[in-house]
């Protein structure tokens, strides 16, 4: 089993910044790929930005330029650095562990809001 827990969210001002963070623990487990996800009210479940062990990055578009992701692999521990919030990055923040074998582990998930 792995626990996966965030921490980070807050109210900000637009134009703000944030820094997410997310730990993963447990036994036995190596983890592939390590991911944020947001939604916002009334709207389906996305992704935000991705990680892979080797360092490999993928973001969304609506993201690219503003969000950096970054990880610690000794650590287990992701992070989003989110710069020139908008409005619309609104939304409740789930982090997501892949491990090489097993299932998916998500979060409970850390709220952002954004505004003046």
């Amino acid at each position: 089993q792995v626990q996966v827990v965030e921490s980070g969210g807050g109210l900000v001002q637009p134009g703000g910044s944030l820094r997410l963070s997310c730990a993963a623990s447990g036994r036995g487990f190596s983890i592939n790929t390590m991911g944020w996800y947001r939604q916002a009210p009334g709207k389906q479940r996305e992704l935000v930005a991705t990680i892979t062990s080797g360092g490999r990055t993928n973001y969304a578009d609506s993201v690219k330029g503003r969000f950096t992701i970054s990880r610690d692999n000794a650590k287990n521990t992701v992070y989003l650095q989110m710069n020139s919030l908008k409005p619309e990055d609104t939304a409740v923040y789930y982090c997501n562990v892949d491990p090489y074998v097993g299932p998916l582990y998500w979060g409970q998930g850390t709220q952002v809001t954004v505004s003046s």
